[in-house]
């Protein structure tokens, strides 16, 4: 059997969880950011502090990650969702080379699919400005400024991952590091390139709004930043060999990455 086929029909409840994932991510982004940030919005208007909303947002965003990578399905496909995070888990040799692929195929149309339901639901408030769709574009240091951004970012959060997936008893609590991360980098980082670190994520607002804004940094500096995290933990952690392609690698869900599966349970009969 043709292995691209053969993968599709073993491994597509993976695929779907991917997808489903980044879509879930996608509509909480653009239901949060359009309640913090719309002018008419009521809470827009109690909060006149961008930092206090911004940090707000992080904490929402960085709540959804964590509850994402916990979640059964996220546990079962590793919560990936993001193309940049996959291609460097492809890099350490720990996914196989056609799951890689529909795992990017999957994250993004399910990013694009949760933008297109916002817009549905919310409709030109959430598309038109000053929304435009939860865009990620540069701010006012310019373009060179967020793409040394966006691959700084990347680095720390893949580096991240890397030591704690690394590390047995930290292991398990690589999703809530990661989340926590996201939330800070949103607080401080998002005037700078708008914080993606995730070209599924800054396509999806790109198909959903219209804005393709220096679309280059955002398909550049996150992989960059996460395939330069690989040699540092190299030569850093020499003695911690990399671990399985999961965030959280339950013992009770099939791992595609690493041939994982869970003890049958025995039927007690009376």
């Amino acid at each position: 059997m043709v292995p691209a086929i053969r993968m599709l029909r073993e491994h597509w409840p993976e695929y779907l969880m991917e997808a489903a994932g980044l879509g879930a991510f996608m509509v909480s982004a653009g239901l949060v950011a359009t309640l913090l940030e719309h002018p008419a919005s009521p809470l827009h208007q109690a909060l006149p502090s961008p930092l206090l909303r911004r940090a707000l947002m992080g904490i929402a965003m960085g709540l959804t990650a964590i509850a994402l990578v916990y979640s059964p399905w996220g546990r079962r496909s590793g919560a990936h969702l993001n193309p940049a995070m996959t291609l460097t888990w492809l890099r350490l040799g720990k996914v196989a080379t056609w799951d890689a692929a529909f795992y990017v195929a999957a994250q993004f149309v399910g990013g694009t699919a949760g933008a297109f339901l916002v817009s549905a639901l919310l409709g030109s408030a959430f598309r038109g400005p000053p929304i435009s769709a939860i865009a990620t574009t540069p701010g006012p240091a310019g373009p060179l400024a967020a793409f040394f951004a966006e691959a700084a970012m990347a680095f720390g959060l893949m580096l991240l991952v890397l030591t704690a997936t690394g590390t047995p008893r930290l292991m398990r609590l690589t999703g809530l590091f990661a989340g926590t991360l996201i939330a800070l980098y949103i607080t401080v980082e998002a005037p700078l390139s708008g914080m993606s670190l995730n070209p599924a994520r800054t396509t999806s607002s790109a198909l959903a709004g219209g804005l393709w804004t220096h679309l280059w940094i955002y398909y550049l500096a996150p992989p960059l930043g996460m395939l330069l995290s690989v040699e540092a933990y190299r030569l850093l952690r020499r003695d911690r060999p990399v671990a399985c392609a999961k965030l959280d690698h339950s013992p009770h869900h099939r791992c595609i990455h690493c041939g994982y599966q869970p003890p049958v349970r025995e039927v007690a009969h009376a």
